[in-house]
């Protein structure tokens, strides 16, 4: 048997530019562009195995269509590979599943060359694509299309999906329905970069498959279970993301795992009960005793399943699920050189990928001087979307054992807020 031709990643990066077009299907092939040397991606991820930027040519009887294209510096590239599957006035339809810049950086040259082109997106793409092409949107014929419409190639047939923030608010999928092929941009898609393309003949790719799902998908888990809906029903062969490898071998294996990420994991285990969890870091013990009292009051109420946690340890990670999951967030803090300490703020930036919209949040902490903490970590609260409905609640120095009871109240009011017991409150005009 002749062993399978293999391409590393010192090899890749010369030969990149060099790739051909790749055959995907019956009349589709990958045009897209290949980015191995690149470690940070929008900043907040890191790409050890570099990236793809994946886009396709799907060829019908009566036309042909381009289905997203690739980041601008690999525009050169992407079109050469195109022009050897396609000439520039046999293309009728560009299809734009998500416009974030590294899937629409070629989009002007392309038009350039085929202005002819029809562009079809999603209801909230058109204001995207609108800012791209600025005075020259006008010029072009763009098509708005939502779940259920398609676009004839003849003998091929695009079906579209509206799949909204899977990860932006104009993601769309695309279904090639005569080959079972199911076009994704984002979802299922990774940040691993391998020429061999598909998943059953690239490296071993697992986590990056899920890295990618916790720091793009997992915010918006409402939003995939949605898309996954429509996605299940459809007869799919093949899944072709616009990152990383072409899912043609079990492909179902990767919704149903998705299916799993997006699951609930603790539900069964707290039952009705609503979850409290409280963050703090204590320089000197006066932060964690108020921490203990506010534990204390909110594990009366029988409804409330409160847990404590020492930030001191530094580590988060095995606090992501807990945090996603959890009905309120408490955090303690200390204020020491006018500031939250660095352990808090580490924490609250690590929320940016968990959906906290509408979570109860609340802040406390000792001082020495001002105290300003308690107030900075609030607004950051606010910031997240969070509902603070409890001003936050600060002791200057080693709290007394009246303020002790005051800190249980808190814990008992946050409690109430969670369970909906909370009674209406009186309101101090002298306090507003």
């Amino acid at each position: 048997m002749t062993p399978r031709a293999t391409l590393d990643l010192p090899q890749m990066a010369g030969a990149a530019d060099a790739m051909q077009p790749v055959p995907v299907a019956d009349r589709v092939h990958w045009v897209g562009a290949l980015d191995p040397d690149l470690r940070n991606f929008d900043i907040i991820l890191r790409t050890a195995n570099g990236t793809s930027y994946n886009a396709y040519v799907v060829r019908g009887s009566t036309g042909v269509a381009v289905i997203d294209t690739v980041k601008q510096e690999f525009t050169e590239p992407f079109l050469k590979r195109l022009e050897a599957v396609a000439r520039y006035d046999e293309l009728t339809t560009l299809v734009l599943n998500h416009l974030e810049p590294d899937h629409t950086g070629a989009v002007p040259e392309l038009l350039r060359r085929a202005p002819h082109l029809e562009i079809c997106v999603s209801p909230r793409g058109v204001q995207v694509l609108r800012a791209l092409l600025k005075d020259r949107f006008d010029d072009y014929a763009v098509r708005i299309v939502r779940t259920g419409d398609t676009v004839s190639l003849g003998d091929q047939t695009l079906r579209f999906l509206t799949t909204p923030y899977v990860h932006w608010p104009d993601t769309q999928c695309t279904h090639l329905q005569d080959q079972r092929l199911l076009f994704t941009c984002d979802l299922f898609g990774c940040h691993f970069c391998d020429a061999r393309l598909f998943n059953d003949r690239v490296g071993d790719f697992r986590f990056s498959f899920e890295y990618y799902f916790e720091h793009i998908m997992r915010p918006f888990k409402a939003y995939v279970v949605a898309a996954l809906d429509l996605i299940e029903p459809l007869d799919i062969a093949m899944i072709a993301p616009s990152h990383g490898p072409i899912l043609r071998a079990h492909p179902r294996q990767y919704i149903t795992h998705y299916r799993r990420l997006v699951k609930s994991r603790l539900a069964s285990e707290v039952g009705d009960q609503k979850t409290l969890l409280i963050f703090y870091v204590s320089a000197y013990g006066a932060t964690s005793m108020m921490a203990g009292a506010i534990y204390e009051g909110a594990a009366e109420n029988p409804d409330v399943r409160a847990s404590l946690f020492d930030l001191q340890i530094g580590e988060f990670t095995p606090f992501v699920d807990l945090i996603e999951e959890a009905d309120a967030l408490v955090f303690g803090s200390p204020t020491i050189n006018g500031d939250a300490v660095k352990t808090v703020w580490d924490l609250l930036a690590g929320l940016v990928d968990i959906d906290t919209k509408g979570k109860l949040g609340a802040a406390f902490g000792s001082y020495g001087w001002t105290g300003e903490a308690v107030q900075m970590v609030e607004g950051r609260l606010q910031g997240l979307k969070m509902r603070v409905p409890e001003k936050g609640l600060k002791i200057k120095l080693h709290p007394t054992d009246a303020e002790l009871e005051d800190c249980r109240d808190f814990g008992r009011r946050l409690a109430a807020h969670l369970t909906g017991r909370m009674q209406p409150r009186e309101v101090d005009f002298a306090d507003l």
